[in-house]
C-alpha cells in the first residue's frame, strides 16, 4: 500500500532511547511500508547511535545528546516531519512491541478521516503483557475519559497516526512518556476526532524486555499531570466543548 497520494504525505517517526538490540529491525519492517522514516535519537548510550549511522542513508535522524524524554522526542519528530512537508505522522515504538504490517489499518482509516488522531488499540490481555502496563492503561483511561468524556481503550499506545494539522501546539506539559496522553487530552479539548484501530503488539519474556518505566516516579509524575488536566477540562476543557456545540 502506497503511504502517500495526491492530498497526504506521510512518515513515520520512531522515538528511540537506548533501543540497540531492536531499532535496526524496527526500521527495516516499516521501511517495508513507509520510505518516509524519521529516527529520534533521544540521547542514547548504547549502540543505538552507531546502528543509525549506518542507517543513515535510508532514514532521516534527529539527534541530541542529553535523553529529554519522549514526550520531547515525540515534538522533535512533528517538528522535522512538518519542516519536511508531510501531512500526517505514524509514531511507532523502537522496542518492538508492535507490527510493522499493521501501518496499512492506519492508512485505511486516514483515507476515511484524515483530520483525525487515529490509535492504535492492543489487546491488553495479550501473553506477557506486563501487569503494570494493565493497570496503567486502565487507570489512564478513567483520567482520560474524565477530562474529556470520550471512551478511549487504549490511552497509553504509542502506535498512532496524526494530522499534523491538528497538533496546532508543540509545547507539553511533560517531556516523558506521559504527554502521549496529554497530546490526546489536548486534541480531543480543540474537537479534533479522535479514533481507534486494533493493532497487534508482542512483549517479550519479563528477563528480556527493556523498559525505562519506574512504578513509584512515574505514577507519582503521572497523578500530577492527570491532577492539572482536570483542573484544566474543568475551567478550560469542557466550557470550550460546550461552546462549540451551541455554536453548531
Amino acid at each position: 500500500m502506497n503511504a502517500d497520494n495526491h492530498t497526504h504525505r506521510l512518515c513515520v517517526i520512531i522515538p528511540t532511547y537506548n533501543n540497540a538490540e531492536t531499532i535496526r529491525q524496527v526500521i527495516e519492517d516499516v521501511r517495508r511500508y513507509c520510505n518516509h522514516v524519521i529516527v529520534v535519537n533521544d540521547g542514547s548510550t548504547d549502540a543505538t547511535s552507531d546502528i543509525l549511522q549506518q542507517m543513515s542513508q535510508s532514514v532521516t535522524v534527529v539527534a541530541y545528546g542529553k535523553n529529554q524524554g519522549k514526550g520531547h522526542a515525540l515534538l522533535e519528530g512533528f517538528r522535522k516531519a512538518k519542516e519536511m512537508g508531510f501531512t500526517h505522522s505514524i509514531t511507532i515504538d523502537a522496542d518492538g512491541q508492535h507490527f510493522a504490517e499493521d501501518i496499512p489499518l492506519f492508512i485505511n482509516e486516514m483515507n476515511k478521516c484524515s483530520e483525525a488522531i487515529i490509535v492504535g488499540s492492543r489487546n491488553l490481555t495479550e501473553k506477557n503483557m506486563p501487569r503494570q502496563n494493565t493497570f496503567a492503561n486502565r487507570f489512564s483511561n478513567f483520567w482520560f475519559r474524565l477530562q474529556t468524556s470520550i471512551n478511549l481503550p487504549d490511552t497509553q499506545s504509542g502506535y498512532r497516526l496524526y494530522a499534523l494539522a491538528s497538533l496546532r501546539w508543540l509545547r507539553l506539559i511533560t517531556s516523558r512518556y506521559e504527554a502521549e496522553l496529554e497530546l490526546l487530552v489536548f486534541a480531543a479539548w480543540a474537537g479534533v476526532r479522535i479514533v481507534s484501530v486494533p493493532v497487534r503488539v508482542y512483549y517479550p519474556p519479563a528477563d528480556e524486555r527493556v523498559s525505562h518505566f519506574r512504578p513509584v516516579y512515574d505514577f507519582v509524575r503521572i497523578s500530577i499531570l492527570n491532577t492539572i488536566l482536570c483542573l484544566g477540562a474543568l475551567f478550560y476543557g469542557y466550557p470550550r466543548l460546550l461552546l462549540r456545540k451551541i455554536t453548531r
